[in-house]
């Protein structure tokens, strides 16, 4: 490390790292929306990192909202204005054209990797602005998956009692959530929705907790897991009764949302939210990044069934350890579900590097965020009446 950088203070030396790579994603990948990302957020990390340390009343406050302004808000724009996305804005969209038209979210007979669409019916409703209004600026999938985001982990953070303004600027910052905002990241939405649903349920509040973590499991299975550990948590701090509406509520909305397509259009449910992100289809999902499910199943003999056995191993364990020790906190329950979606991230056989954006969130939400501040008690005053005497 060189020793002007090992000079400058903490807060502008992380700064400068993430300008570092971004710089670096820029020259180094083919994904055209990605390269733009890379130039263009180099220039608002690198004021990031100038205004680290600048003022002590902005704190990390002015720092982080340079970062954000320069990392996610001007290469989204710039990127929807010329129309350069992710294929997963696309997918979104065209599914909920697909709904409205069919009402199955899934093409028919999918063949190619660009027919699959691996996501649950639920996302399909982040697509419906374009899908009825026609694709434009406006409509664009990303705003709603970014609105979903900064909604959802604003009202988590206050849910659980801490500052949200400060968190939700650094964890946006992050190069890791900053990425897919920019480009169309669905992951995004299914991160803010788990750190709500487990807000609600270290509140008590098992049938809201319910409710929010069953429109996140209509979203994409990987939101599945996130029941068990709320329940885990109900369970050992409130009982028996908030666990259960909070399956309930998970139950109903999962009912209301894919239970009609799962009815109607079986095959299409399993080839494309089952089969093929397991990489049991003909056509190879674009997940490919070198983790080791990935890794065993393209380079070991049988090597798909090893890492998909290495998976349910992972998750067994993780259950079992719902049971031997439950989490006690919001905070134990979201380091817990971080664990196993890390684990899961890289034991899927068809994987990326992206994968891991809900573990980080959950590990980041509430370690950005102070405890709010509790106002004062005032003295109660005495009655007008006696005041006067």
């Amino acid at each position: 490390m060189p020793p002007v950088f090992r000079s400058l203070p903490a807060e502008r030396r992380c700064w400068t790292l993430c300008a570092a790579c971004a710089l670096l994603l820029g020259v180094a990948t083919d994904l055209g929306p990605h390269r733009v990302w890379g130039f263009t957020t180099t220039v608002g990390y690198a004021a990031a990192a100038l205004a680290a340390g600048r003022s002590r009343r902005s704190g990390r406050v002015l720092p982080a909202a340079s970062a954000v302004a320069g990392a996610v808000l001007v290469p989204l724009v710039a990127l929807v204005a010329v129309g350069r996305a992710q294929p997963e804005v696309a997918v979104v969209e065209r599914s909920a054209r697909l709904l409205l038209r069919t009402g199955s979210p899934y093409v028919a007979n999918a063949a190619g990797v660009a027919d699959h669409n691996p996501y649950l019916p639920g996302m399909s409703l982040l697509g419906l602005p374009s899908a009825l209004l026609g694709h434009g600026p406006v409509t664009d999938a990303r705003w709603y998956f970014a609105t979903v985001f900064a909604v959802a982990v604003v009202a988590a953070l206050r849910t659980a009692r801490r500052t949200a303004s400060t968190a939700v600027l650094l964890v946006s910052a992050c190069p890791l959530v900053a990425l897919p905002l920019a480009t169309g990241g669905i992951d995004l939405p299914i991160a803010g929705l788990i750190c709500l649903g487990l807000a609600l349920a270290g509140r008590g509040n098992g049938g809201r907790a319910g409710l929010v973590l069953g429109v996140a499991a209509a979203l994409k299975w990987t939101a599945w897991p996130a029941l068990p550990v709320a329940l885990a948590l109900l369970s050992v701090r409130n009982g028996r009764r908030p666990a259960l509406r909070c399956a309930g509520g998970w139950l109903a909305v999962l009912a209301a949302l894919v239970l009609p397509v799962a009815v109607t259009d079986p095959a299409g449910l399993g080839v494309n939210a089952v089969a093929f992100p397991l990489g049991l289809t003909d056509a190879v999902s674009p997940a490919a990044s070198p983790l080791p499910g990935h890794l065993l199943a393209t380079h070991l003999p049988g090597g798909r069934l090893v890492a998909i056995a290495a998976l349910a191993t992972a998750a067994g364990c993780v259950a079992v350890s719902l049971v031997v020790a439950p989490p006690l906190s919001t905070r134990a329950a979201a380091d817990r579900l971080a664990i196993g979606l890390g684990l899961a991230s890289c034991l899927l056989p068809a994987t990326r590097f992206g994968y891991l954006l809900i573990p980080f969130v959950l590990l980041a939400w509430l370690r950005c965020a102070r405890p709010a501040a509790t106002p004062r008690k005032v003295p109660a005053r005495a009655p007008y009446a006696h005041r006067h005497q």
